[in-house]
């Protein structure tokens, strides 16, 4: 299971390195230590974090949109997948936005699909694809 270091969950979470300290030294998200020693959190508890956070921001009232864009790319952490014979359901948490990716099982297995992977959801009208950044 992959870990990110706070620096990298600040980044995933749309936080600041030192809100995610504050969180981890309250007891809010559990830290583990990486190989060279540094504090870091483990894939599938920032996962989990993250899509708790989702819920909360997603009680405030939403904002006006000025403009949308018909391409978007949203970096996240695979929350769910849940894969039958043939298909496999994704689901990404990018900040407060959670993005679902329907693809085949094939697929889902060859990009090494699990909770607490860093993905990229590229959104073009009505089809999401899932990309792995190289440098993860």
């Amino acid at each position: 299971m992959p870990t990110y270091r706070i620096k990298d969950a600040a980044d995933l979470l749309g936080v600041s390195a030192d809100t995610v300290r504050r969180w981890a030294e309250s007891g809010r998200v559990a830290t583990t230590t990486d190989p060279s020693g540094r504090q870091a959190i483990d894939g599938a508890v920032l996962a989990r974090f993250a899509e708790d956070l989702a819920k909360d921001a997603a009680q405030l009232p939403p904002g006006d949109i000025a403009a949308a864009s018909v391409r978007n790319r949203f970096t996240g952490l695979v929350t769910r997948v849940v894969r039958d014979t043939v298909m496999a359901q994704v689901e990404i948490q990018s900040g407060p936005h959670r993005v679902v990716s329907l693809m085949s099982r094939e697929a889902a297995d060859e990009l090494g699909l699990e909770p607490g992977v860093l993905a990229v959801a590229a959104v073009k009208a009505t089809n999401v694809s899932v990309e792995i950044p190289r440098s993860h």
